[in-house]
């Protein structure tokens, strides 16, 4: 598949294995592609890392960059979702189309502010009715707005 056919999970600095390799695993079940954008918190051989996407590391598209800055310089911005707990646009409302690109910030600090406030009319956010509750973790968060834009392209199932 090219890569106007598929969806593509971006991760801007990852910091925990265990996330990254759930989204590795979430992406190959889905023929989602992969970014990882440096620096990581981690190595790619981390043995946390590898136990959470167990043997399906072959089935997946990963690519990674030097920085976020030549990601985004290699991007269309018309394509671009960014995930952020600091908007009210929810990702529900988002009209997804095939190629599109969601973005998750690092799991401690999120997107960048200048990336933020740079793209304001291209954030999402996952909305929860408890205010105690910051934010859901980083790969169920990718999950369920991965699924949700299979759905509105009607890619549930044949993932085609």
């Amino acid at each position: 598949m090219n890569d106007k056919e598929v969806f593509h999970i971006v991760l801007v600095e990852p910091e925990i294995p265990p996330n990254t390799g759930s989204i590795a695993r979430l992406c190959g079940a889905t023929n989602s592609v992969l970014h990882l954008v440096k620096p990581l918190g981690f190595l790619t051989d981390d043995k946390h890392l590898r136990r959470a996407g167990l043997d399906y590391w072959k089935f997946v598209d990963i690519r990674y960059w030097d920085s976020f800055d030549a990601f985004l310089e290699a991007q269309d911005e018309n394509k671009l979702y960014f995930m952020t707990t600091k908007t009210d646009r929810s990702y529900a409302d988002a009209d997804f189309k095939r190629g599109d690109y969601l973005v998750f910030g690092k799991e401690t600090k999120g997107l960048p502010e200048e990336i933020l406030n740079l793209y304001s009319e291209r954030c999402l956010t996952l909305p929860m009715s408890n205010p105690n509750i910051r934010s859901l973790n980083l790969a169920m968060t990718a999950g369920i707005v991965l699924y949700a834009a299979l759905q509105k392209n009607q890619n549930i199932g044949s993932m085609a």
